[in-house]
């Protein structure tokens, strides 16, 4: 059956000239049959360059906002319009001017994962792959970065010469990780590496092998000559790798690190996206997509 929803979303998107975006977080039978997989900023970047002139983004409305902002000319559909990010919707653009009003020395650095209206007022955007690396290029010393505070705390760490202001913001699915489940996890699995997400908590962080972004966990335990992973970021990850490296073994650092967001979209809703019968087209005025599009050309000059 699934084989069968597959073979006529293929068909379909082929025919209706859509492309499929999918995030690294949904189901594999929908990665499958997706154009392009990978994190929020390669996904817009490879929207930007695909010929179809409509995008299905299967992921979570942040990224399909930015999707929009770097391809004004494409409609843009968000395939489950339901499926929101808690830690983009923290911090709002009035929040965040009162904060800019009290720290006017600080260049403001903003997670990608923030709404569109709230990029609007920010200096430079980053990933979680290229935020140590644009922090370290900004010349200004003094930084407010939002809105995560876990992985803000993070990029500090790497940079000790400049002043972070960190506001309480960030993943909770990452952050409801503790230093207890860590030990519980690399007892039970000594052999096992330990990779894990930068918007987890720093007790956490510290046991890592290595901390990076989605794509940056992935490409290493890829190229890595270890059999064994302790995966700390969303579930599905451990079950594309499992695919990706069936002579490796991959363990989950803890259940609780399941995007509930993310676990909205189904490949019926891909399915019904292209039938035009559910999902919602992402419309963001000229004024905001002009002011959004300032700080994300900054993390690509930066950043490239």
């Amino acid at each position: 059956m699934i084989k069968d929803v597959q073979q006529e979303i293929l068909r379909m998107k082929k025919e209706n000239d859509v492309c499929i975006l999918a995030h690294s977080y949904v189901a594999h039978e929908i990665i499958e049959i997706a154009d392009f997989t990978g994190d929020s900023y390669a996904l817009s970047v490879k929207a930007k360059t695909a010929p179809q002139k409509t995008v299905i983004m299967v992921g979570v409305r942040f990224m399909a906002e930015t999707v929009k902002i770097l391809s004004p000319e494409k409609k843009v559909i968000l395939a489950h319009a339901e499926s929101g990010c808690p830690m983009a919707e923290q911090m709002d653009r009035d929040t965040i001017s009162i904060v800019k009003s009290q720290y006017p020395d600080y260049k403001v650095v903003c997670y990608i994962n923030t709404t569109a209206e709230l990029k609007t007022i920010c200096d430079v955007c980053v990933t979680s792959s290229s935020a140590v690396k644009i922090c370290k290029q900004i010349p200004e010393k003094n930084i407010l970065f939002i809105p995560d505070c876990n992985l803000g705390a993070y990029v500090a760490e790497q940079i000790p010469e400049k002043n972070f202001k960190l506001l309480q913001g960030g993943c909770p699915v990452h952050a409801s990780v503790n230093e207890k489940e860590v030990l519980e996890a690399k007892a039970k699995h000594p052999g096992a590496l330990l990779l894990v997400h930068p918007e987890c908590t720093q007790e956490v962080v510290k046991h890592a092998d290595y901390v990076g972004s989605t794509s940056g966990i992935m490409e290493f335990a890829k190229n890595s000559d270890a059999k064994e992973f302790i995966i700390g970021t969303e579930l599905s990850i451990t079950g594309h790798l499992q695919y990706e490296c069936p002579d490796k073994l991959f363990w989950n650092l803890s259940q609780k690190l399941m995007c509930k967001n993310m676990k909205l979209n189904t490949l019926y809703d891909v399915y019904n996206a292209i039938l035009g019968r559910s999902g919602e087209e992402i419309e963001l005025d000229g004024e905001t997509i002009e002011k959004a599009r300032k700080c994300i050309d900054e993390m690509i000059r930066l950043g490239g």
